[in-house]
């Protein structure tokens, strides 16, 4: 790369093919999730990376960028761990506290790329590239705010107590755990 120009373009290209990767990922770990509050985590920000796809597609567009022919590496390491969590475990607390982490890996390569991609395109005086680049990373941020909730909320807890649970119940016959739950509820 020569130019700042192409450096643009290279991220751009890259945040398509990320994303697109992430339209076919995403219904995966919906799928995978047992935690409710997750599952639709993951179904909402579905919808949002669509709109990111249209959004890079309007950029490249207006940039007369093409953005096919470009595989980002990244993301595709990033989905092949995610993935090996869903093949190699049973749906648990435990395995939508590791999903989340995943997840949360995926929002900051995004944030990562976005940031650095609208720095690109405000130093080139793109002023409209840079307001749309600009909010999706909002929304990626808020993703990523997003999965910190669900997981400070209930998942690690949850994951924590079931492994509590599950330590108990070998050693009583699970009577510690279900003392605990009847603390719980009252």
């Amino acid at each position: 790369m020569e130019s700042m120009r192409e450096v643009l373009e290279h991220e751009l290209k890259d945040l398509y093919s990320a994303e697109t990767q992430l339209v076919k990922a995403l219904p995966k770990m919906a799928k995978g999730a047992a935690d409710p509050q997750l599952r639709q985590a993951f179904e909402q920000h579905l919808a949002e990376t669509e709109g990111h796809v249209a959004r890079l597609e309007q950029i490249a567009e207006m940039a007369n960028i093409k953005t096919r022919g470009h595989k980002c590496k990244g993301m595709e390491g990033l989905i092949a761990e995610g993935s090996d969590l869903l093949s190699e475990e049973d749906a648990s607390p435990a395995r939508d506290a590791a999903l989340i982490s995943a997840a949360q890996r995926v929002e900051h390569y995004e944030m990562a790329a976005y940031g650095s991609a609208k720095t690109f395109a405000d130093l080139l005086g793109e002023a409209d590239i840079v307001e749309i680049l600009e909010q999706t990373l909002e929304e990626e941020k808020a993703a990523d705010e997003k999965l910190t909730q669900i997981a400070e909320s209930h998942v690690n807890d949850a994951a924590l107590s079931a492994e509590s649970g599950m330590q108990n119940e070998g050693a009583d016959g699970g009577m510690a755990e279900k003392s605990a739950t009847s603390r719980r509820s009252r």
